[in-house]
């Protein structure tokens, strides 16, 4: 584990030197911002884990009426190197299994057609290749609520489109290199739409406002266009 600065009021944790496994990473990342955000380490307003690491946003002021004497560099590493490294928490990772119900009727799926020729496959096994998996909600970024799921087939391994649009609908379904995601609201993006969720991904007004959270288990089922309809208001 290496510890670095972000910025002037940040660090970030990254466990890429402790193996070359991506899943092992993942769960090392998750498990370890499981342990800080439980900690309630003075200072530290808010932890946010990615792929293979996890970034503290810090208070400085209050972390340095704590310290005691000690440099704030000493008083976290020290408080954070005990809790990551211990035993208890490498494997504890607090998960949710969430449903997505998905249409992949083309006239949501913009991008289905190419994909499946790109990967060629018929539609319906890009159809049954994405909504048999069970992804991991791997972090939450880019856009409130979005987001970025680790289990994709790879046989469905694409890249970004080579130019975004400019607008992508709010509960595009999609994927991108070893990736999938869905879009929480309207907004350009570069990710190949192979269908459509009428879930509502982000509410402002809701606790918490994300549908979904690091570590979550996401299933995709199939809709119908009826289905799908019947949802919206």
């Amino acid at each position: 584990m290496r510890i670095q600065p972000l910025g002037d009021s940040a660090i970030i944790l990254d466990f890429a030197d402790e193996s070359s496994d991506a899943a092992e990473l993942l769960r090392r990342s998750l498990s370890a911002a499981d342990a800080l955000e439980h900690a309630n380490i003075p200072g530290v307003i808010e932890v946010t884990s990615a792929y293979q690491s996890v970034a503290l946003f810090l208070d400085l002021s209050r972390i340095a009426s704590v310290v005691d004497g000690r440099s704030i560099a000493d008083f976290l590493h020290d408080r954070i190197v005990s809790l990551v490294r211990s035993k208890g928490h490498r494997s504890r990772i607090r998960t949710r299994s969430v449903e997505v119900p998905v249409c992949y009727d083309l006239e949501l799926a913009p991008d289905l057609a190419r994909v499946a020729e790109q990967t060629s496959l018929e539609q319906t096994e890009v159809i049954a290749l994405h909504s048999s998996a069970t992804y991991t909600t791997a972090c939450i970024g880019f856009m409130p609520g979005f987001p970025f799921l680790a289990g994709l087939s790879a046989k469905l391994h694409l890249p970004r489109l080579a130019t975004p649009r400019t607008h992508v609908p709010a509960g595009s379904v999609a994927i991108a290199g070893a990736q999938a995601g869905i879009y929480p609201f309207e907004s350009p993006g570069g990710w190949n739409v192979i269908g459509r969720t009428p879930l509502r991904l982000f509410d402002a007004d809701a606790n918490p406002p994300a549908l979904l959270r690091p570590g979550d288990r996401v299933r995709f089922r199939i809709i119908t266009r009826d289905e799908f309809d019947k949802f919206l208001p």
